[in-house]
């Protein structure tokens, strides 16, 4: 019996649901007991949580007790140690019960039919032992002693309602008690189970030699050793232990999985232990066999002498389910812990078994690599066999890329050593594993001083750090590496290029494209194949657009999109059609980017590319935005965003989050916008594309919500023009959002300059629908009522193409509409509120119908039955001067919005009240507000 002391602070991971369980166990000991189980697999932290309740068990008396697979033969044993320390209350208990208790106690068992007996004697044998204070009692891995102990707990576990006593019982997953509350202990986060692994870091840090290991691992090693634990604490625990200090800066090979002489592995080995041989033998083969079809286990087996069915007991125990289509391991760290258990020479022999039954062509790969974890030295042979057969990754780039890692281990040279790493991190990358590409990159910075291979490695750095990291700082590694291998590979260096320039894009500096563009003009030539010369044009043509040079920039870049729809054979990939797609969208051929952007979305898919997904789904998003299609550019992003945060690419999570915020706020859906905007959160850098977006997203709120001067400073602040920072291309996207909300300023010189710079790019182009913008906005800013501004609203309308871009063109209509009658023309007016509200209703867009609705109100038009009873009493005109006094506006607000005088909003304001036979501001609020709760009322 144990008297909980005070707590003591001790932090567990991942485990805080868990807690909170506990501490709410023990909380609700003074009116009422309860119990809990825990249930996880082996090193989960189900015994760390057993420490914590004791820990957090003030004032309580606790009875201690664990399931032990020595004692599992023996009934009652773990009963026996559990309630010795409270037997002097045994006397307290009914002759029978006390007797019965004894006796199966001291080992004489207990008769089936007087069980029941036995249970209610322990139950009030612990009632007896709680009279005085509380008691909180605990059972370890009661699954792995006795079962006659958990028969008895379980009983007493659910009968603890009227008694001041708490039992807390743990288990393997595969346990299940009838009737008590249980928690099942998930796998750990990437950020817990670095948390995990700092955690053990800086105590081995502190236990040991200060020297022996860093303060601070990389982060690359951090990352793959949570992959390596598999989100188990145990396992990363174990992992710390025995990590060497090169292996936490990421400069040495890591282990495959936990140590053999670990906890988790000896409670593994444990486990497997009370198997029958001959199944330790195939479900070590099934372990290895990674996968999982289920012929080449059953000649494995067979030549092992076994069979399949040789797993049953594994299957009992929980390991393993053996199906049709083959065998699953239920938690993915038991096939590893499986593998780490066996000892070398054991393990050795099933991958050579496992290699002589695949025979085929199609298993030319997993041959070579079972063959290579059964070889000890260096095997050039091997390693040419490895490297072969992974080219192109039809087998799945991770297994190619791990592959490439056997065989640079395999190689006899430290330069084809170093190559094959290289290759090895690329395939990891491909595969959407950054973090697997950091580690390999660091391993070959380790071990290699060749500065050709090196500068080949951080261009790969460089990429993984635009996607995934700091683009301000992958700008300058990719223009450095470029340099660094432009002399001996061309290609490799003008890819480097057009990174380093989205790199300086996505990061709002776009004035450091011009050393971009001269790099890359040094490095063109005349013949160039294809794909090099589509990137030449890429890069030359953002370079002169950037600098405003569209005569240059618009055959530069047609150029580009040509050349994107003739690549055939190893110079069609992903990344070139999405250099031919970001082409076409800066001279807004809008179907001829899309074409392009689908097809590199379509081919990263067929070849598990996921590394070019996010971007070629932004690129596919930004076309569809531009053909209108904005349901659709909002699924893309969806889709966009999902693959980014698989793949570790937070940068374009955020851009993908930023689209769809803008789509949201396009469509007025505030809650869905600002939900994006949050999810974007802090992270990007002030200027960068994510943090335009969600700018531009705002800035739209803000005009539905008529708040011009907010959405105007918003959109300026977007970029500067003529210094060449912020998201100059952002800017342009939104000119005509940024001219409508100054349309309503007095004072508005950034929308007039960004006009101008979005007319120099709309010219250049031969899409009307840029050019219908472009006269829409020069309405907009054109004195009111004149003949200009109709003069540039119809030239809008003949210019909108009909195919496309129904949402703007909707979008004019109204404004149009608005202008009209604003200018005292209320009938000529009525026509284009009617095709506006049309086309937003056929759109869904139903706050811009609303919109149009009210325009039409107010010019006279009566359009179905009102929203409020009181709007049967008043104008359109009056009904919307009372919803805005309503909401809180002042008469000079008013007027503002609505383009009218105070004296007039005045004069609507005093037949407002005489009609509604009220007599102020407050009062008009109060009778709105309800007028709205009774229509809600009567919808319902």
């Amino acid at each position: 019996m144990v008297t909980a002391s005070r707590v003591q602070l001790t932090v567990l991971r991942g485990r805080d649901d868990e807690c909170r369980a506990v501490r709410s166990l023990l909380d609700g000991m003074t009116s009422a007991g309860g119990a809990l189980l825990l249930r996880g697999e082996p090193g989960s932290g189900r015994t760390e949580l057993i420490g914590y309740a004791h820990r957090h068990a003030e004032g309580c008396t606790v009875l201690a007790g664990s399931g032990l697979a020595e004692e599992a033969a023996l009934p009652y044993a773990g009963l026996q140690r559990l309630v010795d320390p409270v037997l002097d209350r045994v006397a307290t208990l009914p002759t029978e019960q006390r007797q019965l208790l004894r006796r199966a106690l001291a080992g004489e068992g207990c008769p089936s039919d007087r069980q029941l007996t036995l249970s209610m004697a322990v139950l009030g044998l612990l009632a007896a032992a709680a009279r005085d204070r509380p008691m909180l009692a605990t059972m370890d891995d009661i699954d792995r002693g006795d079962p006659q102990t958990a028969q008895v707990l379980a009983f007493v576990a659910r009968r603890l309602r009227h008694l001041p006593l708490a039992v807390l019982l743990t288990a393997d997953v595969t346990a299940n008690l009838d009737g008590i509350p249980a928690h099942r202990l998930r796998a750990l986060t990437e950020h817990e189970s670095t948390g995990v692994l700092t955690d053990r870091l800086r105590r081995l840090t502190e236990r040991e030699a200060v020297d022996r290991l860093p303060e601070r691992p990389a982060a690359s090693a951090l990352a793959a050793v949570a992959t390596i634990g598999g989100g188990n604490p145990q396992a990363l625990v174990d992992l710390a232990e025995v990590l060497s200090a090169g292996q936490w800066r990421g400069e040495e090979s890591l282990p495959a999985a936990p140590p053999a002489d670990g906890a988790l592995a000896r409670a593994y080995r444990a486990r497997l232990d009370r198997l029958p041989p001959e199944t330790r033998r195939v479900l070590l083969l099934a372990a290895l066999d990674e996968d999982g079809e289920p012929g080449t286990l059953i000649r494995a087996a067979a030549a092992a002498g076994a069979e399949v069915e040789a797993l049953a007991p594994a299957e009992v125990a929980g390991l393993v389910r053996v199906e049709q289509r083959g065998v699953t391991f239920p938690q993915p760290l038991v096939r590893t812990m499986i593998a780490a258990s066996a000892p070398l020479a054991e393990r050795r022999a099933a991958h050579r078994l496992l290699a002589e039954v695949l025979v085929t062509d199609g298993q030319r790969l997993r041959r070579a690599m079972h063959l290579a974890a059964a070889t000890a030295g260096a095997d050039p042979a091997l390693a040419a066999e490895l490297e072969q057969a992974a080219v192109g990754g039809s087998d799945g780039w991770s297994a190619a890329s791990v592959a490439l890692r056997w065989a640079a281990e395999l190689s006899d040279h430290p330069k084809l050593a170093a190559a094959r790493l290289l290759t090895a991190a690329r395939y990891a990358w491909a595969g959407g594993q950054p973090d697997a590409a950091r580690l390999l990159l660091d391993r070959l910075r380790a071990v290699c001083a060749d500065p050709v291979v090196r500068g080949a490695a951080d261009l790969l750095r460089g990429e993984l750090e635009l996607r995934c990291g700091t683009a301000s700082n992958a700008s300058v590694m990719l223009l450095a590496s470029a340099a660094t291998v432009s002399s001996t590979h061309r290609a490799l260096a003008l890819s480097g290029l057009v990174r380093a320039g989205e790199a300086v894009c996505f990061a709002g500096d776009q004035y450091r494209y011009a050393e971009v563009g001269r790099r890359a003009l040094a490095l063109r030539r005349a013949n160039d194949p294809p794909a090099l010369e589509l990137m030449g044009c890429l890069i030359s043509g953002v370079a002169a657009t950037l600098r405003g040079d569209h005569e240059r920039a618009g055959p530069a870049l047609r150029r580009a999109v040509v050349l994107g729809g003739r690549l055939t054979g190893s110079a069609l990939t992903p990344t070139a059609l999405s250099c031919a797609a970001t082409a076409g969208l800066l001279v807004a051929v809008d179907g001829a980017a899309h074409r392009l952007a689908e097809r590199a979305v379509e081919l990263a898919r067929e070849r598990g590319e996921l590394s070019m997904l996010p971007r070629a789904l932004e690129l596919r998003a930004v076309a569809e935005y531009w053909l209108g299609r904005h349901e659709a550019a909002a699924e893309t992003s969806r889709d966009g965003l999902r693959v980014a945060r698989a793949t570790g690419q937070v940068n374009y999570a955020n851009v993908h989050l930023g689209m769809l915020a803008v789509l949201a706020a396009i469509r007025a859906d505030r809650d869905t916008s600002l939900r994006r905007i949050r999810e974007i959160g802090e992270s990007p850098t002030p200027g960068s594309r994510p943090h335009a977006l969600a700018a531009w997203a705002l800035a739209v709120l803000d005009l539905v919500d008529g708040r011009h001067a907010e959405a105007a400073d918003r959109l300026a602040s977007l970029a500067r023009l003529g210094t060449g920072r912020g998201q100059v291309l952002v800017q342009v996207m939104a000119t005509p959002y940024l001219v409508e909300a100054a349309a309503h300023l007095a004072h508005r010189p950034a929308a007039t300059a960004a006009l101008a710079a979005f007319d120099r790019w709309a010219s250049s182009t031969a899409s009307p629908l840029r050019r219908a913008l472009s006269a829409r906005c020069h309405a907009l800013l054109a004195p009111r009522g004149g003949a200009e501004a109709e003069r540039d609203f119809r030239a809008a309308l003949r210019l909108h193409p009909t195919e496309a871009g129904t949402f703007e063109r909707a979008r004019t209509e109204l404004l149009f509409g608005q202008e009209l009658r604003r200018s005292r023309r209320p009938r000529d007016a009525r026509a284009h509120l009617h095709q506006a509200r049309e086309m937003f209703s056929l759109l869904g867009v139903e706050c811009w119908a609303e919109q149009a609705t009210t325009e039409l109100r107010a010019a006279g038009e009566s359009i179905g039955p009102p929203d409020l009873p009181a709007a049967r009493l008043l104008t359109g005109q009056q009904l919307r001067i009372a919803e805005l006094v309503a909401e809180g506006a002042t008469n000079r607000e008013i007027a503002a919005r609505m383009f009218l005088s105070t004296r007039t909003v005045d004069h609507h304001l005093r037949n407002v009240f005489h009609r509604l036979g009220i007599r102020s501001r407050t009062e008009l609020a109060r009778a709105f507000t309800a007028e709205r709760h009774v229509g809600l009322a009567s919808d319902r």
